[in-house]
């Protein structure tokens, strides 16, 4: 069975909009309210999709924010590997997620399709929001933020 592949980002708001710093001071950052959980904008690449595209197109998807509201740290990429079971499965399978770094270039209004909501959570690390991918993330975007 094939691996599942989901792409998305983790968004950040600036302290302040500078479109040409490269790491601005981190404000919050964005995650998506599920029933029993918080998750990031991501989703499952469709066929002959770039893992970048399917990002975009899950950011712009779930959030509405557009390609031009955001500008991409071309320099961060995270990477995880953990196995996943859906109620209809009989067997878990593995799922690579791919989450980039990107910060807002201007103030944006979320507008959500597929979750209950949305929250803005500071930037306050360390996190402790979900051990098993949020926490991992924020872990290596705080280091990768310190490294200017």
């Amino acid at each position: 069975m094939p691996k599942l592949k989901s792409c998305g980002f983790l968004i950040v708001r600036p302290t302040e909009f500078v479109a040409d710093e490269h790491r601005p001071k981190v404000d919050s950052f964005l995650l998506m309210v599920h029933p029993d959980r918080l998750d990031l904008p991501k989703g499952h690449v469709d066929k002959g999709e770039t893992n970048l595209e399917c990002a975009f197109r899950e950011l712009l998807e779930e959030t509405g924010i557009r390609k031009e509201d955001i500008r991409v740290d071309e320099t961060f990429k995270f990477k995880l590997e953990y196995p996943v079971q859906y109620k209809d499965w009989t067997e878990p399978r593995d799922k690579r997620l791919i989450i980039y770094l990107a910060y807002l270039v201007h103030d944006v209004e979320i507008t959500v399709t597929e979750h209950e909501g949305f929250e803005w959570r500071k930037w306050n690390p360390p996190h402790k929001i979900q051990a098993e991918t949020i926490d991992p993330l924020l872990a290596k975007v705080a280091e990768h933020l310190s490294s200017n």
